[in-house]
């Protein structure tokens, strides 16, 4: 397997951070990033080896050129990102729902992936075998828009249509571009009663992205296509 340059966004900790832990014991090259930087940094020192730390807000436009920038004078390309940040504010439904608050989960969950990617798919379109995954969930697929957690719910459906709009657009170039679902995780966003360890929730993401042969504009949980 070679090595390769994996940006993860958000990973500071709970899934993100599980990720660059699994990957970085791969010996791949790990850019782990994070609106706090020293969070951070303290990830990093935690993690060890094969991992640095670059600042990044993706819900902020500035810190998401700042860091594309950056990207660009580190490394010739990149091969894989992670889109894992994410925010889930708020319980209520569309009928009693906060504009204010879908908005701004819209900028972290939606809009942040969205200028990542076009930002950096350069430096994935010069990789071997580039890679996006985007860090969705069973709460944004179609078949299962109820109970609540519009804001949530609404930034992940679009998330998922996001990936196969990008996914078409780019066919053909050898970027692959798939959403994942991790399941119901034990972290914060996540709560104690989750039934899975983070270890894992990163599971697919690991596999997708060092894998040989991946699908392509597919929705995946457990390394299994299942319905958008």
């Amino acid at each position: 397997m070679s090595r390769k340059t994996i940006v993860v966004t958000g990973a500071n900790k709970g899934i993100g951070m599980e990720i660059c832990k699994q990957l970085a014991k791969l010996d791949h090259d790990v850019v782990l990033t994070a609106r706090n930087r020293n969070k951070g940094l303290q990830a990093v020192n935690e993690i060890g080896s094969n991992v640095s730390f670059v600042e990044l807000d993706v819900s902020n436009k500035e810190s998401i050129e700042k860091f594309a920038d950056r990207m660009k004078k580190r490394s010739d390309s990149i091969d894989v990102l992670i889109n894992n940040a994410g925010i889930g504010v708020g319980k209520a439904g569309l009928s009693d729902a906060n504009v204010s608050e879908i908005k701004e989960i819209m900028e972290t969950n939606f809009y942040g992936p969205m200028q990542l990617n076009a930002l950096l798919l350069p430096l994935l379109l010069k990789s071997a075998e580039g890679r996006i995954i985007n860090m969705s969930s069973g709460m944004g697929a179609y078949d299962d828009l109820e109970g609540g957690y519009a804001g949530y719910r609404l930034s992940k459906a679009g998330l998922n249509a996001q990936t196969i709009l990008l996914a078409n657009e780019i066919k053909g170039t050898g970027v692959k571009v798939n959403a994942m679902c991790p399941g119901w995780v034990r972290t914060d966003m996540g709560g104690a009663e989750a039934d899975r360890p983070v270890s894992k929730g990163a599971e697919t993401a690991v596999w997708l992205a060092t894998v040989k042969k991946i699908p392509n504009a597919k929705f995946l949980r457990d390394k299994k296509v299942i319905p958008w």
